[in-house]
């Protein structure tokens, strides 16, 4: 996985020297980059957090997470107002939005992560609520502690969702009805 993950970085930082490297997604992503004049910084971002996902198994604070988070999901967030062609006013709540949703993935997909050996929870929350790790077998041995920390995620995605909320004004009725739904739908699965 690591070889390949390279490869592609690789690949994607020839394209920045105007190569045509033949892999179609590189190749799109570049051509839509250039046309929406996305961020370089806002790729490196990204590509810096799927590295992360190689070496880094878990978070040990909110702040550490956040980085990650920067990089996994606010870019994408920033780059979707790009393409939609929002004013920059909207780009604190596009941040917000890719946080969120992201955060509801890390909650729905506990189980997968567990098996990846990976942990995007605040391991400091691990502490306040008196859980060894997420694993079933902890769960089981303090299901209330497992309860409330549960709950304090998705408290911290509730806020964070709100905050994205607010920036639904600056997105057009073409744009804004796909992406309320998938923001219901999110919140739904939280």
């Amino acid at each position: 996985m690591k070889a390949e993950f390279y490869a592609f970085r690789e690949l994607y930082e020839n394209s920045l020297k105007d190569e045509i490297t033949g892999n179609p997604i590189i190749d799109g992503f570049r051509e839509v980059m250039e046309r929406r004049d996305f961020e370089p910084k806002w790729v490196d971002a990204f590509l810096n957090s799927m590295e992360a996902d190689l070496y880094i198994k878990s978070y040990e604070t909110i702040e550490s997470l956040r980085k990650y988070l920067y990089g996994s999901a606010e870019v994408v967030g920033l780059m979707m107002a790009k393409i939609m062609d929002l004013p920059p006013e909207s780009y604190d709540s596009a941040m917000y939005l890719g946080r969120a949703m992201q955060f509801v993935n890390f909650i729905r997909d506990i189980d997968e992560d567990l098996w990846l050996d990976r942990n995007y929870f605040p391991r400091i929350d691990f502490k306040e609520y008196n859980l060894k790790s997420l694993n079933p077998e902890d769960a089981r041995r303090n299901p209330d502690g497992f309860i409330m920390f549960v709950r304090k995620q998705l408290n911290q995605f509730s806020t964070w969702q709100m905050k994205a909320e607010e920036g639904f004004k600056f997105i057009p009725k073409r744009y804004l009805i796909p992406i309320k739904t998938a923001s219901e739908m999110y919140k739904w699965t939280a």
